[in-house]
């Protein structure tokens, strides 16, 4: 955990609660960030009797001597089903956040006016976002660009079109989730161990190759991972890299929509960025790599703009 204990009086406090962390930040009233802390009491370790002593445990020490509601904009897991209060999707097409669409919570500190940034629901195919949405407000107003098309790799993976500055329409694929439960939990757990956590090699690239070319292959190409690892005593990076190859080759496959003709903007950091970034060059693909660690924060500043808009 990472608390300051500083006495920051904030003009209004943002936080971006995931499944696993929180992080949060005093704002002042240009916009500047006065300090941040952090804990790990995401939305996975937590009930919802627990929100308001963790948020507290993290900026209680900004809100001393304060006389009003402090504004609290929090996007994120606070706002599903099984979060602190379920914020209702908002359907695309729509822009990606609104001042006047947020949900209000109560709270038992009089010191705290909470609201929570809802999510983005989609009806053809069925499909929903939640936390990205404020990563893609803050996309658009950092490089000021209204027609895109974003990738957003994770354990579930979005991808999104962004058409006039709105959302029109965007797939989630669970490449990162599969990855995790193929690689400890199959068969394959014996050929991957732990992978390869640095750069992709030939042998990831081979597989992009094939799960892109071939995707109704999968499963079959899955256990070709394992018969390699037995008969040619493949190395746990290489078995690593296939997997991750063939089942990011697979999403590629299915978001060819997306992204074919189109430059991709990837929004994130480290290997796995990388990893999408070499898959989509090695079928043709223009990558640009956009650094994800400030958008969240920036998307919630544009959310506290929209409520200062709609309240005059």
């Amino acid at each position: 955990m990472n608390v300051s204990g500083t006495k920051a009086n904030p003009d209004w406090i943002a936080a971006d609660w995931g499944s696993t962390s929180l992080r949060v930040w005093a704002i002042a009233s240009d916009g500047t960030v006065i300090d941040h802390a952090a804990s790990d009491k995401g939305m996975g370790q937590i009930t919802k009797s627990d929100y308001e002593p963790a948020l507290l445990e993290l900026v209680g020490s900004w809100l001393e001597g304060l006389a009003g509601p402090v504004p609290v904009i929090i996007c994120g897991m606070a706002g599903a089903r099984q979060g602190w209060k379920e914020a209702a999707y908002r359907r695309v097409p729509c822009a990606p956040v609104a001042g006047d669409a947020l949900t209000e919570v109560e709270t038992s500190d009089p010191r705290l006016s909470v609201r929570i940034v809802p999510g983005l629901s989609q009806s053809h195919p069925q499909d929903v976002i939640r936390g990205e949405e404020t990563q893609l407000a803050g996309f658009l107003g950092e490089t000021g660009l209204d027609d895109a098309v974003i990738c957003l790799p994770g354990t579930h993976s979005k991808w999104v079109s962004l058409e006039g500055g709105d959302v029109s329409h965007f797939l989630t694929v669970m490449t990162g989730e599969l990855f995790a439960l193929i690689g400890r939990h199959s068969i394959l757990r014996h050929s991957v161990g732990e992978g390869n956590k640095g750069e992709p090699g030939p042998a990831f690239l081979e597989a992009v190759s094939r799960g892109i070319g071939n995707p109704q292959n999968l499963t079959t190409n899955l256990f070709s991972i394992r018969a390699r690892s037995l008969l040619e005593d493949a190395t746990t990076e290489d078995a690593g890299d296939m997997l991750s190859g063939l089942l990011i080759g697979a999403e590629l496959a299915a978001c060819r929509p997306f992204w074919e003709g189109r430059e991709v903007h990837l929004v994130g950091a480290g290997g796995l960025v990388a990893r999408y970034a070499a898959a989509l060059k090695q079928i043709g693909a223009t990558a640009i790599i956009e650094d994800g660690s400030g958008l969240t924060l920036a998307g919630l500043k544009q959310v506290r703009a929209g409520m200062k808009e709609t309240s005059r």
